[in-house]
Order: C-alpha cells, then sequence, then structure tokens
C-alpha cells in the first residue's frame, strides 16, 4: 500500500512538472497586490520615473514597496541591466518595474508603461 501511495505521488510530481504548473506561492500575501506580468510571472512593482540620466544608465525612481527585496516604497536611483530599457521613458512617467540585488547594486531588470 505504501509503494503504491508513493509512485502515486511520484506521478503527480512528475507530471505536474512537465505540464508547467507552478506550485508556488508569493513571497508573502501582500506581494498579490503588486502588478504582475501574465507572460512571465514576474512581479513588477508600480513606480514613477522622477529623473533620466541616460548617460550613467540610471533611473530616480519613486516606487512602491519593492517585496522580492523586502524593501518599503521609497525613492531610489537604479542602474539599468540593459540600455535598452531606458528607451522613451521620461521624467513623470508612470511604470511597471522590477528590480534585482547585484555585485553592482540595485538594477532595473525589466520595465514598462503602466497602462
Amino acid at each position: 500500500m505504501k509503494s503504491t501511495l508513493k509512485l502515486s505521488f511520484a506521478t503527480f510530481v512528475v507530471s505536474i512538472g512537465m505540464s508547467g504548473i507552478a506550485l508556488a506561492a508569493p513571497d508573502n500575501v501582500s506581494s498579490m497586490t503588486v502588478a504582475t506580468a501574465s507572460t512571465t510571472g514576474v512581479q513588477l512593482t508600480s513606480g514613477e520615473i522622477r529623473k533620466v540620466d541616460l548617460e550613467q544608465g540610471k533611473l530616480t525612481i519613486k516606487h512602491e514597496a519593492l517585496e522580492n527585496l523586502d524593501m518599503p516604497g521609497m525613492t531610489m536611483v537604479f542602474k539599468a541591466s540593459d540600455a535598452k530599457l531606458l528607451n522613451g521613458v521620461k521624467q513623470g512617467d508612470k511604470i511597471l518595474f522590477r528590480a534585482e540585488k547585484t555585485d553592482a547594486g540595485f538594477m532595473i531588470v525589466r520595465l514598462e508603461q503602466a497602462k
């Protein structure tokens, strides 16, 4: 009986893994209010661009809490991981973005205009 149960569970786990269904929960319940990019499942945070520095590849953003970094809302400077992320953005734009901590500091790894 136990071996049948183990085999059934193993079959279930493998089939879920192969189907592409994610069995992960958000980092915490409050992160459920953060916008999610539907095509990638990546959590994006709302913000407003306060300053654009194309020469340095940096944005100053007033942002809501960054749940993935356990950081409260504030205004701070982020470096873009790719200069292309800064194409077409300007001061005052409402955005959705993803920042991650790297050895080089806090980097924007995804950015899109808010709708």
